[in-house]
Parts: C-alpha cells; structure tokens; sequence
C-alpha cells in the first residue's frame, strides 16, 4: 500500500513540476480569405450588435443574458454576457478601432475561469479578397498551465475561432452578393 501511495505522490509531483515548465503567455490564432473588401467586413467586427450574426459564442446559449453599452461601435464599446456553462459570464470592450484594418478588444472572463485576455482581429487585402485574423492572447497562471497539460487551449478555442470566421465570411460575402450591380 505504501508503495502504491508514493508512486501516485511521485506521478503527482511529476505532473505539477511539468505543468510549472509551460509557458506563461498563450496565444490563439485563426485566419480565412473572404470574397469582400475590408470596409464590407470591419463594421461587422466593429460593431456588437453585428455580433449574432456570426460568433459562435452566440449560438452556444440562445438563452445568454447580453448587455449592450451605450456604445456599441467603435473604440469604447462595450458588451457584457452571463449564460450557461459553455459561454460562462464575461464582458468586452473595445480598445481600437482603426477602420478598416484592426480591431482589438479586452475580454475579461468571469466564469468558470477568470481570465483577461486581449483580442485583435486585423484585416488585410489581398486583390479581391480579404484576409481576417483572429487572435488571442493572455496570461497562462499556474492552473491555466495545469489545465493546459489535458487540454489544449489552442485546438479548443482555436476550433471556435474557425467556426466563427467561416460564419464571418458566409455573413460577409452574402453582404457583397446583396450590393446593386452585383
């Protein structure tokens, strides 16, 4: 029995000792090409209110509690949720706005874990086309990097970034099909 406990001490302090070997700072990121110019996609980023149209958090809990701020474009906007356990509770801000190549906002998470992560999505043309990338990046405290041992945080959030910019892009380029002389 003794020898049974100290091997499971022993995987323990492996595991924990390996968990405080990971990087402290994470980052996410997720790029697409939509069929539209940058000034047809910035307002949908830009905007929270253009938000349900295409974010995958969105979809998560249709019974999500939202609260808009008085600003819902722009640099100062603001927009704050609290919904089941898969979108936990949360609000954002926008930091910048500088249309129509960045967009980048503070993401405080409240629940299941508290977190302050910074969110950029920048646009870049590319001849008819447009390259949106969404990131991510954060602290990693010592139970994040605990965490991060069974679960990857980049193929978890990394999966929601690329559901989100497919929606993107499919709300984008309708938007463009929709235009006169189109």
């Amino acid at each position: 029995m003794l020898i049974i406990l100290l091997a499971i001490a022993a995987a323990v302090a492996a595991l924990l000792a390996y968990a405080a070997t990971r990087p402290d700072t994470f980052t996410v990121s997720r790029s697409i090409d939509i069929n539209a110019a940058p000034e047809k996609i910035f307002p949908l980023l830009n905007n929270f209110e253009a938000w349900p149209g295409w974010s995958p958090y969105e979809k998560l809990d249709p019974a999500m509690q939202r609260t808009l701020g008085t600003i819902t474009q722009g640099k100062g906007a603001t927009y704050a949720w609290a919904g089941n356990g898969k979108v936990g509770a949360g609000n954002m801000e926008l930091t910048a706005s500088v249309p129509p190549a960045l967009v980048a906002l503070d993401l405080n998470m409240l629940k299941p874990i508290k977190a302050n992560n910074k969110v950029t999505f920048t646009l870049t043309p590319s001849g008819r086309k447009t390259t949106v990338t969404w990131a991510m990046e954060g602290q990693s405290p010592f139970i994040g990097k605990l965490m991060g041992v069974v679960m990857n945080m980049d193929k978890m959030v990394g999966g929601q970034f690329d559901e989100g910019l497919a929606n993107l892009k499919a709300v984008a380029e309708s938007r463009v099909s929709e235009l006169p002389g189109k």
